[in-house]
């Protein structure tokens, strides 16, 4: 009997010394992951003093992101780039991260020559961003333009009354956090809702007038929430060139006297470490592998929680999307 009290206390003893050895394997591997993702990140870095042209990337939905204008302060300061190739593919996002991306790019125009390039898409905020460069190129279906802000929330008042429910809510005022969705929208909330709007689409199309030195009548045929295709761009002067990154680095030697020699390097504007997918998916199939089964789901619902984070967007939005058919 005692034998095998001994025996299970010996077993219990290796588990827990297993267990620790697990730990620190998995530490090492996602260090090791991160390491290699620090040195593809800062691979630019390890080329000494050489010259390059530095492309940046804007994709997806456009949010608030401090991280990124750091980034991008540090871009501007670099004695090393002569100049930014910014490829764009984005229907927009939150007005207020657009307009801080713009002024972002904006500071790093100041100090280097910026030329965009749009792949697929900059429409809404996605042209907020392309408006902060010099020149701006796109391919002939490339679809450009969107200008327009739009405001959204479900109102579930018809639902709530039918099933029986009934929010109720004491306010300071009237417009106090209206409107809430829960009652039918007042003619003074949507005056309200309507006033922002406009005072925000005034602004974009400041910027677009500004930028693309339009005539009220030329800003007039754009500014109607309309895209456009790079071909159709190009005489609405929203677009300058059509081409890709070729002709945006064919523009910067012309334009700019920035030499076409140079090597062009992508330099990224988030933390491999902290947003890329596959060392995620890496951290989570080690700690399932090594028998830690708990610890990799809590692992992979944090990522899908940050995953619906990145995606949930509040306030006014300069966003495009097309209307699902019927």
């Amino acid at each position: 009997m005692s034998l095998d009290a001994d025996l299970i206390v010996d077993r219990r003893r290796m588990r827990r010394k297993l267990t620790f050895w697990r730990v620190i394997a998995i530490a090492l591997i996602v260090l090791a992951i991160a390491g290699a993702a620090t040195l593809t990140t800062n691979r630019i870095g390890l080329i000494g003093g050489r010259p390059y042209i530095a492309r940046v990337t804007i994709s997806g939905l456009i949010r608030g992101d401090q991280d990124r204008v750091r980034r991008l302060a540090r871009l501007a300061r670099s004695s090393r780039v002569r100049a930014v190739i910014l490829h764009v593919d984005s229907p927009g996002g939150t007005t207020a991260g657009s307009e801080q991306l713009f002024d972002a790019l904006s500071r790093v125009r100041e100090r280097k020559p910026l030329v965009v390039v749009v792949d697929s898409l900059a429409a809404s905020g996605g042209y907020i961003t392309a408006l902060a460069g010099d020149h701006i190129v796109a391919q002939q279906t490339s679809l450009v333009g969107s200008i327009g802000v739009l405001f959204q929330y479900p109102n579930v008042a018809d639902l709530l009354d039918k099933i029986g429910v009934k929010v109720e809510s004491i306010k300071s005022t009237p417009l106090k956090a209206a409107p809430d969705g829960f009652e039918p929208t007042s003619p003074e909330a949507r005056a309200a809702i309507q006033s922002i709007i406009m005072d925000s689409y005034t602004w974009f199309k400041g910027i677009v007038q500004s930028r693309r030195h339009l005539t009220d009548d030329q800003l007039a045929a754009v500014d109607d929430g309309r895209v456009f295709t790079g071909h159709q761009g190009i005489d609405l002067k929203l677009v300058d060139e059509i081409g890709d990154e070729r002709t945006a680095i064919a523009w910067l030697a012309k334009a700019k006297k920035v030499d076409a020699t140079l090597p062009v390097r992508d330099y990224e504007l988030q933390s491999r470490f902290s947003d890329l997918p596959f060392l995620h998916a890496a951290a989570v199939a080690v700690l399932d592998a090594a028998g830690l089964s708990t610890l990799a789901r809590q692992l992979d619902d944090l990522g899908a929680v940050a995953t619906a984070q990145e995606f949930n967007l509040d306030g006014l939005l300069a966003l495009w999307h097309p209307a699902a058919a019927n």
